[in-house]
């Protein structure tokens, strides 16, 4: 009987000091801020997916044939092959093969990754060179893009307590220190699946003209809110 009563006042002077803890945080004088932040960012990481596709040359040339061709024309953009080329897919259309004797279609898809939008264009022209057109940017990313992200959220609290001192400057009042800070948004757009870009004018290198692109950019938004004390 002794120990329920022990635990029934424990939760009581607990209950008790948290209510007076919210009272007193209510009672205190401050002013409430949202900050927010926007950032973007140049990818240095870019993805696209090459498909090597025998129907494209009504199986006049085959996958190696095309591998191949599309192997000098990259290593010509300047593409490290062993570094920046991966296989992503690789099919066999078997239909009909069985029953009607039908040639075997193949097709292979690889994955590029490209770092600058200058190699991105060069890699476009060689491949138009050989006729190679299934060509498709599917995501870009930075290499330090966590170091953006924090940098971002950093800015977003740095802009929250700037307006609250711009607000208490024209009451004559300053800000304290913080006393609530809550994170509200953050946004990563990195959705590329049909990335633009746009060319806006040419370059000669090695005697190829080679557009310069503007190319999307990441962008990173991020918001929190505030308060501080006021003094």
């Amino acid at each position: 009987m002794t120990k329920s009563i022990v635990i029934l006042l424990t939760m009581f002077i607990g209950l008790n000091l948290s209510a007076q803890n919210q009272k007193n945080f209510i009672d205190q004088n401050y002013i409430e801020v949202k900050g927010v932040a926007e950032l973007e960012v140049v990818p240095n990481e870019i993805y696209l997916n090459i498909v090597l596709d025998e129907k494209d040359t009504k199986n006049k040339e085959s996958i190696e044939q095309l591998e191949q061709k599309m192997f000098v024309a990259l290593e010509k953009a300047g593409v490290n092959l062993e570094k920046q080329l991966s296989v992503s897919d690789f099919n066999s259309n078997l239909k009909f093969h069985v029953f009607k004797r039908a040639n075997v279609l193949k097709s292979k898809v690889f994955e590029l990754l490209v770092h600058n939008s200058h190699t991105l264009a060069k890699v476009f022209i060689e491949l138009e060179h050989i006729k190679i057109s299934n060509v498709n940017i599917v995501r870009v990313d930075h290499s330090e893009i966590d170091k953006y992200r924090k940098q971002v959220k950093i800015n977003a609290i740095k802009a929250g307590k700037e307006k609250a001192e711009a607000l208490t400057e024209a009451i004559d009042q300053k800000v304290g220190k913080a006393i609530y800070i809550n994170e509200n948004s953050s946004h990563f757009r990195n959705d590329y699946a049909n990335a633009s870009f746009r060319i806006r004018g040419a370059t000669s290198m090695n005697k190829i003209k080679i557009p310069d692109l503007d190319f999307q950019k990441i962008k990173l938004e991020y918001s929190v809110h505030l308060r501080f004390e006021l003094l």
